[in-house]
């Protein structure tokens, strides 16, 4: 797929109209108490993501591709866990992962399959749907993250570098872009040759991620109950 050719730009055009859809409905479904959209959310995820990467596993396996390695593989689970069950720490990490990692392969996508490939389906309902859940869980209901899911993210985050990069050495590949960048161009361009752009990538992430915690984290203190005397 070229990148910021036609499919690309309708698929951006989708994209911000699901945006403002999930903040909508989500808010919605707060005044009503309803979870009927969310747990619907929940269901789609899986059943839309499932087929397709087991199709794409059985007709055209590549190992540096195919496994679920990727840290959008892991979001994806989070995010049907955290529409079904609203727990504070898979919100987190829908929200951290979707909201900065995912969000920059649906701005600078490297994917070699066009429109009407099964992977270009199985790319853009993963990591459409994701970001969608956390804006959803967000802003849509209100289940902002405190600092206590933004240090389970980290820890959690950085456990999944260090194990697919030991499996990229061991199998040659580049799951997370870990070994090298990715050859269509993306925003690591600008961090430096390896592993200067991997360590300034963690620092960035932590340091926006910290920065998407503390608004919601400060006004959970200002909302707090005093301490009786």
């Amino acid at each position: 797929m070229e990148p910021y050719g036609a499919s690309h730009l309708v698929m951006l055009g989708v994209f911000v109209v699901g945006l403002a859809a999930a903040v909508l409905v989500g808010r919605h479904d707060r005044r009503t108490g309803s979870v009927v959209v969310s747990r619907s959310l929940a269901l789609l995820l899986p059943a839309v993501t499932v087929p397709l990467q087991v199709y794409d596993v059985v007709t055209r396996f590549e190992i540096g591709v195919s496994l679920p390695l990727h840290l959008c593989d892991l979001a994806w689970p989070a995010a049907a866990y955290a529409l079904w069950t609203r727990r504070p720490w898979a919100v987190g990490l829908t929200y951290y992962w979707g909201l900065v990692l995912t969000t920059q392969g649906i701005v600078t996508p490297s994917l070699g399959e066009a429109f009407p490939e099964v992977r270009f389906f199985a790319f853009w309902a993963l990591h459409l749907l994701i970001v969608w859940a956390a804006v959803y869980l967000v802003w849509g209901l209100g289940l902002a993250p405190r600092w206590r899911e933004y240090r389970l993210v980290m820890a959690v985050t950085l456990a999944w570098a260090v194990g697919a990069y030991a499996f990229n050495l061991v199998a040659d590949t580049n799951y997370g872009y870990l070994v090298r960048k990715p050859s269509s161009g993306s925003a690591l361009d600008l961090l430096g040759p390896w592993p200067v752009y991997v360590l300034a990538e963690i620092a960035i992430v932590a340091a926006i991620w910290a920065l998407m915690t503390w608004p919601w984290a400060r006004t959970s203190r200002r909302h707090a109950p005093s301490p009786r005397g």
